[in-house]
């Protein structure tokens, strides 16, 4: 039918129709409808018993009303009944406020941001560090205290720490100077990266002093900030976590054999296990090389027990994203 719809009208289109079995009727009728302009539907009269243009108006005014304005359309016909008033029924009060885009929210209401998400990489050492605060129990309820560590996310490294009685950017802005001063970062070259804490967003200002680039997570993202997170983790769930501290000495005592145990001792499962230290003092190229000689010996020795290929170490760092660009692979492991 189509083949033939697009033929002109004309003999040839009759032969067509003979041979196809077409009936000549019923392509003149497709090709009318095919080639005529739509119709334009024509007007809805208006019935007798609608509100005229000025009612109509009358009623739109009424409900702009500032006594009116925050109220549902049934609150206003109700307060209009109860003072004698009928204009019209709630269904219509609806309606011209739909006419007018009114139904919704009439108020000028806060409009939240765009936030944007945190695309940060980082290829070695003191380039991104990561930092937050996590409550720990004090000795009695409804009482804490607070843990400020500053991490780096490419060696996962604690660089910097402390245990105060309360959250304060002014005790953060001393931690961070110390840390900052300890490992001689040249300005320019790091990124800070924090939740949307209060503490943290009272640093901006700071930063900039500093030469510090600030990075912010998204609100209620939690894995916008996944390597502190993760770190603060790994430190609840060791087995010797108490309860409870019994005070603050008792904190900090803790916190200091922890963060020596990770520093020095724990073979990180996103670091290729090996431990933050070795990945931060540069360490990691010396180490692979040496698990791939004890390795290599070992396939020597019994080749036959490495059925698919010659072992290798796992993988060293190379580089480490928060929030990788969707073409970008996945992050390592963040245990």
């Amino acid at each position: 039918m189509d083949a033939v719809i697009a033929l002109p009208p004309a003999p040839g289109a009759t032969a067509a129709c003979a041979a196809l079995g077409l009936s000549r009727a019923s392509v003149h009728r497709r090709r009318t409808r095919l080639t005529r302009p739509p119709a334009e539907p024509a007007p809805r009269p208006s019935p007798p018993r609608a509100l005229s243009a000025a009612e109509r108006q009358t009623v739109l005014d009424l409900l702009r009303e500032p006594r009116f304005a925050d109220l549902a359309p049934a609150e206003v016909y109700a307060t209009l009944l109860d003072e004698g008033v009928y204009l019209c029924s709630i269904r219509t009060l609806y309606r011209i406020l739909d006419d007018h885009d009114e139904v919704r929210e009439r108020r000028n209401q806060l409009r939240h941001p765009v936030y944007t998400k945190p695309e940060l990489l980082a290829e070695g050492p003191d380039q991104v560090w990561s930092w937050d605060i996590t409550k720990l129990a004090g000795p009695a309820k409804w009482t804490y205290f607070y843990l400020y560590v500053i991490l780096d996310i490419f060696s996962r490294r604690v660089v910097g720490w402390c245990v105060a009685d309360a959250e304060s950017a002014t005790l953060f802005k001393a931690l961070f100077d110390d840390t900052l001063a300890k490992h001689a970062v040249p300005p320019g070259q790091l990124t800070l990266h924090a939740d949307r804490g209060g503490p943290m967003k009272a640093t901006a200002l700071m930063l900039a002093d500093l030469g510090v680039t600030k990075s912010h997570s998204r609100p209620h993202t939690s894995n916008d900030n996944p390597f502190s997170e993760a770190h603060f983790k790994t430190l609840k769930y060791q087995p010797q976590f108490p309860k409870r501290f019994g005070c603050i000495q008792d904190a900090k005592g803790f916190c200091r054999r922890f963060f020596a145990w990770y520093n020095q001792d724990h073979h990180h499962a996103g670091l290729g296990l090996m431990t933050p230290d070795q990945v931060h003092y540069g360490q990691a190229d010396d180490i692979h090389a040496a698990r791939q000689r004890t390795l290599d010996r070992a396939f020597d020795a019994k080749p036959e027990r490495f059925v698919k290929k010659p072992p290798v170490p796992p993988a060293k760092p190379t580089a480490v994203w928060i929030n990788p660009p969707q073409n970008n692979p996945e992050p390592p492991s963040l245990n």
